[in-house]
């Protein structure tokens, strides 16, 4: 079973209805047993990095999570501000991420932009693979998602790097580190490749 982490910020109702599309069985919780008899979880977000991690130790999630994907090594997939609160902290923000990959968060930086550019980054944009990941098996050729964010992940090391895309300039649109999947784009809102990303995290991550 996959447990959609309810934390009090995400896109969660159009997540778990992606799930149940692809015929995955999934619930949103944020109850601590619930979660704890997860097969997989999955980590949303909507908003601003301090208001998410602030949530989740109001929680009383941290401990919990932590044990869960670095000693039980439960597989786990944040999408968009759930991803940028698996690094260690953000531009955005003050509060200490999850640190479960070693990447800060930081904000696009217009002055590398050959031409203005807005922000946030809105909209359909192809992404380019970094490496071999069970996640992206069968996901097609040029695939495309959909992203809206004004900061972007910057690993320390470039081996945690799976996706890359291009907006005034190179940047890391999703990262994978043994058990642990992240994307700075939104899968539930990305059509055929979003549905054959979810569907590879419910069947072979």
């Amino acid at each position: 079973m996959i447990v959609l982490v309810d934390y009090g910020i995400g896109n969660t109702g159009s997540i778990l209805n992606m799930l149940k599309h692809i015929g995955a069985s999934a619930v949103l919780s944020s109850d601590h047993d619930t979660i704890g008899q997860a097969d997989k979880l999955i980590l949303p977000g909507v908003g601003a990095f301090d208001a998410a991690m602030n949530n989740l130790s109001t929680r009383g999630m941290i401990p919990l999570l932590n044990r869960l994907v670095l000693y039980e090594k439960i597989p786990v997939l944040g999408i968009c501000l759930g991803m940028q609160i698996l690094g260690t902290g953000s531009d955005e923000g003050n509060e200490l991420g999850l640190g479960w990959i070693n990447f800060r968060n930081v904000r696009f930086d217009a002055t590398r932009f050959v031409q203005p550019l807005k922000l946030p980054h809105m909209g359909w944009n192809l992404v380019v693979p970094h490496k071999d990941s069970p996640i992206l098996n069968n996901i097609g050729e040029q695939p495309r998602f959909y992203f809206v964010h004004s900061y972007h992940p910057m690993c320390s090391d470039a081996a945690d790097v799976l996706l890359e895309a291009n907006y005034g300039y190179n940047f890391t649109a999703a990262v994978h580190r043994e058990n642990i999947y992240g994307v700075q784009f939104h899968p539930e809102k990305s059509h055929k490749f979003g549905m054959q990303l979810l569907k590879n995290f419910a069947e072979r991550c």
